[in-house]
């Protein structure tokens, strides 16, 4: 084969994987951009306690009851299991809609229900989406796993979802407004306390003030130098 048509050969390979290399890149950047976002919020979820706190910089602001699971712990694509690990809200869904309002391929179907309707259980109210940053969830978002409102909201406490990560309309609302997109949330598999204790940040020493000092008071002077003050009673001859 001549030289130049080896040299346009190898141009050919290379401008047909040229596209894909784009969206390698283009995915890389999405996964760095949705990582950054906000940094000073993190979310704690204890599978054992059925409790999530929320983190402000290391500090406690809030904790809720959640639902996790009936079908356990897992990530397997197809599988109804909540995924475990560190990982981080990619999207933020359904801002400005009234609590309760039903949430179908996460669009609004203009349905509102009230809290513990009978017979329905669909997603209400708001959706964070959840994408995995470690092996062991990284279907997460693949897998549609939300932190999601629920009309069951009785049943919040116990783990009776289907993966996702169920909240009361009212709370999943607060913590909707509260935080954004890149926060961090990790899901373990033990006590919330032991669960927050790697991310909780001591509060920094309330400031010293010194105390004042404390001044003698002193009678005011005439213009002589004298002391204004009434000189001292004679003592009374009285026995």
């Amino acid at each position: 084969m001549p030289p130049g048509a080896l040299v346009l050969k190898s141009r050919l390979v290379m401008l047909r994987f040229f596209p894909l290399r784009l969206l390698a890149l283009a995915a890389a950047a999405a996964t760095l951009a949705g990582c950054a976002g906000d940094r000073e919020h993190q979310l704690v979820i204890s599978v054992p306690e059925q409790r999530l706190l929320l983190l402000k910089n290391g500090q406690p602001l809030a904790t809720y009851p959640v639902s996790t699971s009936k079908f356990g712990l897992g990530d397997r694509p197809g599988g109804n299991g909540t995924p475990l690990g560190e990982m981080h809200i990619a999207e933020k869904i359904g801002g400005g809609l009234p609590a309760g309002a039903v949430l179908k391929h996460r669009e609004p179907t203009g349905e509102i229900l009230a809290p513990d309707a009978p017979g329905r259980d669909p997603i209400v109210s708001r959706i964070l989406w959840l994408k995995g940053d470690e092996l062991g969830n990284r279907h997460a978002f693949d897998r549609y796993i939300y932190i999601h409102g629920t009309p069951e909201e009785r049943n919040v406490g116990q783990p009776v979802s289907y993966g996702c990560v169920r909240m009361k309309s009212r709370d999943v609302i607060a913590l909707f407004d509260e935080i954004g997109t890149g926060a961090r949330v990790y899901i373990r598999d033990t006590s919330l306390t032991a669960a927050a204790a790697p991310y909780l940040v001591a509060p920094p020493p309330a400031a010293s003030t010194p105390a004042p000092t404390l001044v003698a008071a002193t009678a005011p002077t005439t213009a002589s130098g004298a002391s204004s003050a009434a000189p001292p009673a004679p003592p009374s001859s009285r026995q």
